[in-house]
Formats: C-alpha cells, sequence, structure tokens
C-alpha cells in the first residue's frame, strides 16, 4: 500500500536527502529521523542508527510501500540508481535541494522531518521550522525497538532472568489507551500537568536543587484507573513503563528477592526516561507485618531503600505506587512519595463520560444517562464490563446495532455476578 498517497519521487528523496544530511552531521542524532526511517535502519546491537545510512530499492519498498521504486528513481536527475546492489544515491546534492524545496507537499514533509529541517529552515525562505519537526516526532524511547535493544543486552548479564521475569516493559507507542480516553478528575488532570512539566524541565530542577518530586501514589479501589492512567501517562509522555506486581516477589527464589529488586530498579535507570509503576503497594505492609519470612522482610527494606535513592530528577524515573488499600500502609511507605492521588468511584456524571467514550464507535441509540444512574457504585472498569456483555449478546443475536435494552440487560447480568464475586473475596 502506497505510503499516505504521498507522490513516489518526493518519498524517496526525501530518504536519500535525509540519509545524505544524516551522514554528513555530527550534531543530527538518532532522535532527529522520522520514526519510520529510526524503525528502519535502527542496530538492535548499538541501541542507534549507526552511519553511513544506506538507501537501496529494499529500503525504500518496506519504508514507504513503494513497487515501481528504479522508475521512479530515474526519472529524477539528481539521483543515481546502481543496478548492483540497488543502491539509490544522490549525484547533485544542490539540485535536489531546488526539486524538493518547489514540491507542492514539501512544507509538511519537511516539518515532520528533523534532518531535513536542520537544512531547509534557512533555505529559500521556506516557512519549515527544525523545533516545529522535532516537536512533531517521538523520541527513541517510544518504540519498541529501544526496549528491546537494551533488553537483548541486559539478557548476557547474570540474574537477568529473574529481573526481567519480575517487570512487564510497555513501549509507548503499544499504548492503546491515552489521556482523552480516560474520565479524570480536577486533581488527577493537575498532578498529570505538573508531572509532565517536572519532565520536561528536569534540567531545570536540577540546577535549582529540587529533587524530591515525581514520586506519586495512586490510592483507590480497584477499576477505577490507576494503572489506565499510569500507562496512559507514558504513551502521553512518550516514554517507556515498567510494570511491577510486589506480590510476585515473593516465590521460590525468595533469597534472590532482593537483588531482583535492586535490579529492577537499574533496570528502570538504564531505561529512563520512562515511568516505574509498582501495583500492589500494599503488600509491603503485609509484608512488613509478617514475622515468617525474614527474607521477605529484608527483600522490602531494600524496595523501600531503592525509592528513596531514585529520582525523576537525576535519572529520568517517574515512580508510581498503586494501592487498593491505603488504610494498611505505614508511615514508612508513605513518605516515600510526594504526591498522592486519590482515585474514587465515579459519580453520576463520571459514569455517564465514561460510557459515552466507550460506547462512541459502537452503533446504536443509547441513554447513557439512565444507565449512570442505574449503576452507582460502579467502577469505570465495571461499566466498561457491562458494555461488553451488551456487544457479546447483541453478537449472539446476529446483531452489531445495539439498544438500550442491550444495556440494561448487561448491567442485570453483571449485578447477578456481584454475589459470587463477594462470597470470593470473603474466601
Amino acid at each position: 500500500m502506497k505510503f499516505n498517497m504521498t507522490d513516489d519521487k518526493l518519498l524517496i528523496t526525501e530518504l536519500v536527502m535525509t540519509a545524505y544530511l544524516y551522514n554528513q552531521s555530527d550534531k543530527l542524532g538518532v532522535d532527529d529521523l522520522p520514526q519510520q526511517i529510526r524503525k528502519h535502519y535502527w542496530s538492535e546491537k548499538e541501541k542507534t542508527v549507526k552511519r553511513p545510512i544506506y538507501v537501496t530499492e529494499g529500503d525504500v519498498r518496506t519504508i514507504y510501500g513503494l513497487e515501481n521504486v528504479k522508475n521512479s528513481t530515474k526519472m529524477l536527475p539528481f539521483l543515481e540508481f546502481e543496478d548492483f546492489g540497488s543502491q539509490i544515491k544522490l549525484t547533485v546534492f544542490d539540485l535536489g535541494a531546488k526539486w524538493l524545496a518547489k514540491h507542492a507537499e514539501a512544507v509538511d514533509r519537511i516539518n515532520g522531518n528533523p534532518v531535513l529541517a536542520s537544512f531547509f529552515e534557512s533555505y529559500d525562505s521556506l516557512p519549515v521550522s527544525y523545533e516545529k519537526a522535532k516537536a512533531s516526532i517521538a523520541p527513541k524511547e517510544n518504540g519498541r525497538e529501544w526496549i528491546n535493544s537494551l533488553v537483548k543486552s541486559i539478557e548476557t548479564e547474570k540474574g537477568s532472568e529473574e529481573m526481567l521475569r519480575l517487570v512487564h516493559i510497555v513501549a509507548p507507542e503499544d499504548i492503546q489507551q491515552n489521556l482523552k480516553d480516560l474520565v479524570l478528575t480536577k486533581e488527577q488532570k493537575n498532578e498529570i500537568e505538573k508531572i509532565a512539566k517536572a519532565i520536561q524541565y528536569r534540567d531545570y530542577l536540577k540546577r535549582i536543587g529540587l529533587r524530591e518530586i515525581g514520586k506519586l501514589l495512586f490510592v483507590g479501589p480497584p477499576g477505577t484507573g490507576k494503572t489506565s492512567v499510569a500507562r496512559a501517562l507514558s504513551g502521553e509522555l512518550k516514554i517507556p513503563i515498567l510494570e511491577v506486581k510486589l506480590s510476585q516477589i515473593a516465590d521460590q527464589y525468595l533469597g534472590e528477592t532482593a537483588k531482583n529488586i535492586d535490579r529492577v530498579f537499574e533496570l528502570a535507570k538504564r531505561l529512563g526516561p520512562c515511568i516505574l509503576f509498582i501495583d500492589e503497594f500494599d503488600f509491603v505492609a503485609k509484608a512488613r507485618a509478617t514475622d515468617e519470612h525474614a527474607a521477605l522482610k529484608r527483600a522490602v527494606n531494600t524496595l523501600l531503600k531503592a525509592i528513596d535513592e531514585i529520582s525523576l530528577v537525576e535519572h529520568g524515573v517517574l515512580l508510581i505506587g498503586a494501592t487498593n488499600h491505603p488504610a494498611i500502609l505505614d508511615h514508612a511507605a508513605w513518605r516515600r512519595f510526594d504526591e498522592i492521588v486519590e482515585f474514587t468511584l465515579p459519580d453520576a456524571d463520571m459514569r455517564k463520560k465514561i460510557l459515552d467514550i466507550v460506547l462512541r464507535d459502537i452503533e446504536g441509540t443509547f441513554n447513557t444517562e439512565e444507565v449512570a444512574n442505574k449503576t452507582e457504585g460502579y467502577s469505570g472498569s465495571d461499566l466498561r464490563l457491562i458494555i461488553r456483555e451488551a456487544v457479546l449478546n447483541g453478537l449472539v443475536s446476529g446483531r452489531t446495532v445495539l439498544v438500550q435494552q442491550d444495556l440494561l440487560r448487561g448491567i442485570n447480568e453483571f449485578n447477578r455476578r456481584i454475589p459470587l464475586k463477594t462470597m470470593d473475596e470473603t474466601e
């Protein structure tokens, strides 16, 4: 499929000139390459895009999905197509620059390509900007290839298997739900905005010595969006997220647990900037209260010390702890966090907004206000389960268009599960 239906000759010229300028400049880095070019030429071993970049017919086909690369190349007087190796070379740079500058789509392409913008912002009065182009693309930390490179190198180290088993690493580009898909309180929005600014101005905070920032504790009942917000924040900030469930640290390798915790925090520092999301933080309190496992207590103390020593300003690691049971946390746990963000069950207005968002791509006629009024005490996760039941019931009946009764039936089916859920939790 052709890449965005853009002129073949323009895409070929863009790639060849990007490669040429990147190869020639020692000021341009891997974050100046557009994502599709960066991904294609990424070296997992080197954790970057090595110079020099060579452009072949196969590269153009893979990156842009073009078919008639050879014919299109031969129509451009400043490019040469070498049959041996199918390499495409730039023969006359100035001619290529003039051709590209006069192309109807040039401004849009250049403003999405920092490598080209670095040259063309001072060329022929084109309305392009390097800063604008740089802001339009995600950094290398956004891509899974960056994470895969680090994981590959770490896998060769002693003890890496246990460390990597403890964490789930997600690349920002793989985050499916963004902040706009979530219904947030004013307090939650304010905290997110502050953290975003703190990451943006890390160098300033370091210069003024303000380092006690960037450790958040999310508290609230299950299903209220703690994990969803952490993941959406990863996508918004374009930094990876490492997810750790503390209950999983107690296993047959208990003696190694303290070491593994150190390794997880070291991994976060090496991935930084990133988010380290520690779920089930109330496990700290349970472990500190037990006398059964001295090794487990040592592991928890190691965890608390590691939290003290990690820093958003120094290491680029945003630490987020999450707990469904804040009442059992002691002072030693609370004081590790500089901000507490509360996640409450949504009120009727928030429930309606959640329903409107989840139903926006589902065909049908709904009265979400009625559903919101009938679901007091439901979490956002509960509301999504109701809609899931409504969709599945519709499919069983051969329908992809839903009606209000499908949602009401979903509520009734969900309510029938509540006694079973409560019985299971009691046991």
